[in-house]
């Protein structure tokens, strides 16, 4: 697609000064240079022209508000003086996949006293001795270069403030805390159904020791209570004690059956 009518496509009948971020990455631009884009986009903060085939920025309009450029992946080899004329308060440049082959191509890049962060990656430049040393002493505001600080550091995935990231992060955070917070929930209500079970287990348990012991306590009462009768009849005479079983047989004494005969 060609520049200005991805331009007029990504407004979406906005106008130009009420559009904070721009992204005509992969569109044609005409002769290698920025078409379509004017000084009316006075509130631009990020903008990205990603593998469109620029030779040039000179076309450039003033952004002041600019912070974020991406030009990966054009064929971009000077001319960086239009960055500190245009875009002043620049903190992050890609350049990436261009034809920078020299360390004086970046020394306008001096100019930009917020620029923190430079990307030279697959440059023809990096492949230049010393070339880390060289770019950190030429542009002492850098942090990073090439995604790494002066000690090798690196740098964050992501800067909130210059791609507006931030919201988007703090929204996804939320929703994950949110989702920890049902999960452990429901953790603590399985927790306490399975010690709810453990209790009601116990309670039978115990209640089946209670009836055991109650019933080995019965035994034992009638164990005694009939030891205790025989005890008893051992300390009857022979005659009231043989009596006394037939009595509990059903059974009459034959003495008595005579005693009733001779009557």
């Amino acid at each position: 697609m060609e520049m200005r009518k991805r331009l007029t496509l990504e407004l979406r009948n906005k106008k130009p000064g009420e559009v904070k971020e721009l992204v005509l990455d992969n569109c044609r631009s005409d002769d290698g240079k920025i078409v379509g884009l004017s000084s009316d986009f006075e509130n631009l903060e990020f903008l990205s022209m990603i593998n469109v085939n620029l030779l040039s920025i000179s076309n450039l309009p003033k952004l002041n508000k600019l912070r974020k450029l991406e030009l990966s992946d054009n064929r971009i080899s000077g001319g960086l003086e239009v960055l500190a004329e245009r875009t002043p308060n620049l903190t992050h440049l890609n350049l990436s996949g261009n034809k920078i082959k020299d360390i004086n191509t970046l020394e306008p890049l001096k100019k930009l006293p917020n620029l923190h962060s430079l990307d030279l990656f697959n440059c023809e430049v990096t492949m230049l001795i010393n070339y880390r040393e060289s770019v950190f002493t030429l542009l002492p505001q850098l942090t990073y270069l090439d995604g790494f600080d002066a000690d090798e550091q690196e740098a964050p995935d992501s800067d909130p403030e210059a791609d507006g990231d931030g919201l988007e992060d703090e929204y996804e955070n939320g929703e994950e805390g949110e989702e920890e917070e049902d999960d452990d929930e429901e953790d603590d209500l399985d927790e306490e159904v399975i010690d709810e079970e453990d209790d009601e287990d116990d309670d039978l348990e115990g209640e089946e020791e209670e009836d055991g012991v109650d019933d080995e306590e019965e035994d034992e009462e009638e164990d005694g209570e009939d030891e205790e009768d025989d005890e008893a009849d051992d300390d009857l005479p022979r005659g009231e004690k043989r009596k006394r079983n037939l009595e509990d047989e059903g059974e009459e004494d034959p003495e008595d059956e005579e005693d009733d005969e001779d009557d």
